[in-house]
């Protein structure tokens, strides 16, 4: 979290606040358009999304959850939810950050080239990280990670050295723990 400072239309009314990282989960019909309405009222607003991930979660519904990450003050992330809440094809909006405990997690694939002892060394880190190698040539390996951000940029980081060639990433999703559903 940073400290801005977020002045008023009052010039002598200054509020320091806080940018905050929220992940959103939102339950929206699966149908055409709904996720450029979503989009849109980021875009239209100037607010910026981290990570984006979406997929029909309940067939028989028609049902698609929509994983957002944002950075804002209090108040803006608040915009966002009433905001988002307001859309049509939109069922429901949880704040996963405040709600409770949550679980996140996000997968890679992460293609490194190299030969000998870089080669090697790339294997042992994976093996340490418990990236899985999906696809191997003499020249370069592509390895699945899965885990928390912090776990994949880690492990990004020190394939670098090593021959990094390409990274894909799927975002952030999230699930609250315990029995209850969203």
């Amino acid at each position: 979290m940073t400290a801005v400072n977020a002045t008023t239309h009052y010039p002598a009314a200054t509020v320091s606040e806080t940018v905050e990282t929220h992940t959103l989960s939102v339950l929206v019909d699966n149908e055409p358009g709904v996720l450029a309405r979503v989009i849109g009222l980021f875009s239209g607003r100037g607010y910026n999304i981290d990570s984006l991930t979406v997929s029909e979660t309940e067939h028989e519904k028609h049902l698609s959850r929509i994983t957002i990450v944002t950075r804002g003050t209090p108040m803006v992330i608040e915009q966002i939810k009433n905001q988002l809440e307001r859309l049509v094809p939109v069922h429901r909006v949880v704040d996963m950050t405040v709600a409770g405990p949550h679980l996140e997690r996000e997968l890679a694939m992460v293609k490194v080239r190299g030969k000998g002892e870089q080669r090697m060394e790339a294997l042992r880190l994976a093996d340490a990280f418990r990236a899985r190698v999906i696809d191997a040539t003499t020249e370069s390996f592509v390895f699945e990670i899965t885990g928390g951000s912090d776990k994949i940029e880690s492990f990004v980081a020190l394939m670098i050295p090593l021959g990094l060639v390409e990274v894909s990433r799927t975002g952030i999703v999230a699930i609250a723990r315990g029995p209850e559903g969203m």
